[in-house]
């Protein structure tokens, strides 16, 4: 059985639309493409399924959005798989 870590994808939109499920839905899709790209690029997996999507919004989050009030921010957190994927912590708004 391989070892797993977690890592984080991001996308960005316009806060204004929020509301809009299929808007918001196609930035969680990017936020996991960024997530697979970001884990590709370090030679690693991701477990099929293991994608859990937050919507990050100023004030309600410890992620700071004060320079950017008016963007909707889609973080998607995976399980990575792959040699050495035990070491590597999605923490805070940073991958470890």
């Amino acid at each position: 059985m391989e070892a797993t870590g977690t890592l984080f994808g991001w996308a960005f939109g316009d806060s204004a639309r929020e509301d809009d499920q299929s808007y918001v839905d196609q930035l969680r899709r990017e936020a996991l493409e960024n997530a697979r790209q970001a884990a590709a690029s370090r030679g690693f997996g991701i477990e099929p399924g293991s994608e859990g999507f937050a919507l990050l919004r100023a004030g309600d989050t410890l992620v700071e959005l004060d320079t950017a009030p008016d963007t909707l921010v889609v973080r998607c957190t995976v399980k990575l798989t792959g040699e050495g994927a035990e070491r590597v912590h999605a923490e805070g708004p940073m991958n470890g």
